[in-house]
Parts: structure tokens; C-alpha cells; sequence
């Protein structure tokens, strides 16, 4: 990974942070995308000291905001033309319903539209200059239980976290596939993955937590494990040369296995893709 450009967004915890770190340790020039100043400079101080990589750094913006999505992108583009690997792995669960500041279901907003869709598109051109490149999805098991309803993505009418947060990682396996069959003869590969049931603090800065999703925490958190193994199948996707050229896959402890049945439909794949066009009000291709 020396000499490559990697990015990695919600990397200032979770599986996002040691992402960050291995591929810091292995080289890489690691850009982390984070809400929060001072959490990000606490971070990118560490990787630093714990690998002896300097060149780590931080941009911050609010990836649900579309504008803030935007003025990541375009700090970015100001400095350099060109990105090795995307890591989409900025995410949340809300346990009740709120709006991102579009007037996006906030799940909806940062998980797929604006975090992963959004600022995929924006940074396209980078990653084609840079073939082959790779860009890594972060989804989860959880899409299996997944349904996309176009009628109402916000969920507004008929709201659960929990069929928020599937629909989704649902979304994300789907944007995988249709974005690698639109990518062919690019050199940019893209990958989803599952990282594992994680004993991370997911979920615990949000403010509307509830006491069931806190005593399944406490309950479960043993079971779980590390962040570090947590983040092993995305730290797999962006530097494995035994990855390299393989592209619309959805993998799992660091191996391809089948993602659900709804998810490789066309058709959806190609609705959820035009809907997030015209959502976002982007009137050009995303990709030719």
C-alpha cells in the first residue's frame, strides 16, 4: 500500500478507526472522513504514534449533508487528483425517526443516499485516474431481512429502526452491483462486505438509545468480536492483491459468499440507482 491514497470514512471508531490504522501500517497515505474536529485529530495523532506513518490526516464534514458531502469532496480534489481506495464505512441506527438536515430519514440519508452513493459519485473521476482502484462498501447480514420500499424510503409512515437500518445495508449490496456492472473496463473494482457481529460502541452516541438496545448491548458485547477482527474484511478488500480485478462480490470474514435474493434483482438494482439520481438532483450520469 505505500504510495497509495486511501480513504476511510467514520474512522474515528469502530472498525472504521482500525481500518484506518492497518492500512496506515501498511503504508498507505490514510485520509479519514469524520464529523467531529476534535475526535478526528485525537485519532489521527494515534495511528501516527502507533505506526510511525505521517501521512495521516483528517477531513471533517458531516457525510448525511449533502453540501458538507460536498466540501469533503471538494477539500479532497483541492489536494489531489487521484484515490487508490475508498472505504464507505460511515453508518448509524436511529431508534426513532429524524431527518438529516436534506430532510432525509437519517439512516436512509448517511447509510446509503448521501454517505455511500453520494460521495462515491463525487470522487469518481479520482478513483478512475487512479486504476485499478478499488472502492469498499461496508454493508451487513443485516440487508438478508432487508426490503426497499420505494413508495415511502423515509420510512415515515411506518417507521423501525431496525427496518431502516436493513433497507439500508440492503441498499448498500445493491449500489455494489449495479455500480461494478457500470464500472466494467474502468480498472475501479467494488466490493460489499459484512464485517461480523462487532463489540463496538455503534449507536451509543446517538442520543435517542433506547433501554432494550442497551441491555442487548450489555447482554450480547461478550459474544462479539473485536474491532480489530471486525474491520479485517475491509482492511482485505482495499489491500489484497488476491482481490485485485475481483469486483461485484459481497464477501464475509474475508471470503465472496451469497448475499440475498432480492438484492441481485436488476430491475430494483436500477430503480434504487435512478431514484438516488433524482433524489440528489444529479442530472448528469453518475457514470457514463
Amino acid at each position: 500500500m505505500n504510495g497509495k491514497i486511501v480513504m476511510v470514512t467514520g474512522a474515528t471508531a469502530g472498525i472504521g478507526k482500525m481500518t484506518a490504522l492497518e492500512l496506515a501500517r501498511k503504508g498507505a497515505h490514510v485520509v479519514l472522513v469524520a464529523r467531529n474536529s476534535q475526535k478526528a485529530d485525537d485519532v489521527v495523532a494515534w495511528i501516527k504514534q502507533e505506526t510511525g506513518n505521517d501521512n495521516v490526516e483528517a477531513l471533517i464534514g458531516d457525510l448525511s449533508s449533502i453540501e458538507q458531502t460536498r466540501g469533503v469532496a471538494e477539500a479532497f480534489k483541492a489536494k489531489y487528483n487521484r484515490l487508490d481506495v475508498l472505504v464507505n464505512n460511515a453508518g448509524v441506527i436511529m431508534f426513532s425517526y429524524s431527518e438529516t438536515v436534506d430532510g432525509f430519514e437519517t439512516t436512509f440519508g448517511l447509510n446509503h443516499l448521501v454517505g455511500y452513493f453520494y460521495l462515491t459519485h463525487l470522487l469518481l473521476d479520482e478513483l478512475k485516474a487512479s486504476a485499478p482502484a478499488r472502492i469498499v462498501v461496508v454493508s451487513s447480514d443485516a440487508h438478508y431481512g432487508g426490503k426497499i420500499n420505494f413508495d415511502d424510503l423515509n420510512l415515515k409512515d411506518d417507521y423501525s429502526s431496525f427496518k431502516a437500518y436493513g433497507q439500508s445495508k440492503l441498499m448498500n449490496v445493491m449500489f455494489t452491483y449495479e455500480l461494478a456492472r457500470r464500472l466494467e473496463g474502468t480498472g475501479v473494482t467494488v466490493n460489499a462486505l459484512h464485517p461480523g457481529g462487532v463489540a463496538t460502541n455503534f449507536g451509543a452516541t446517538n442520543n435517542n438509545l433506547n433501554w432494550f438496545f442497551r441491555a442487548v448491548k450489555r447482554l450480547t458485547n461478550p459474544f462479539l468480536i473485536s474491532e480489530m477482527d471486525g474491520a479485517q474484511t475491509s482492511i482485505y478488500l482495499a489491500s489484497s492483491p488476491e482481490v485485485e480485478g475481483i469486483t461485484g462480490q459481497y464477501f464475509a470474514k474475508s471470503k465472496a459468499k451469497k448475499s440475498s435474493g432480492l438484492s441481485y434483482d436488476v430491475d430494483v438494482q436500477k430503480r434504487l440507482w435512478a431514484v438516488s439520481e433524482g433524489l440528489l438532483g444529479i442530472s448528469e450520469p453518475v457514470t457514463e
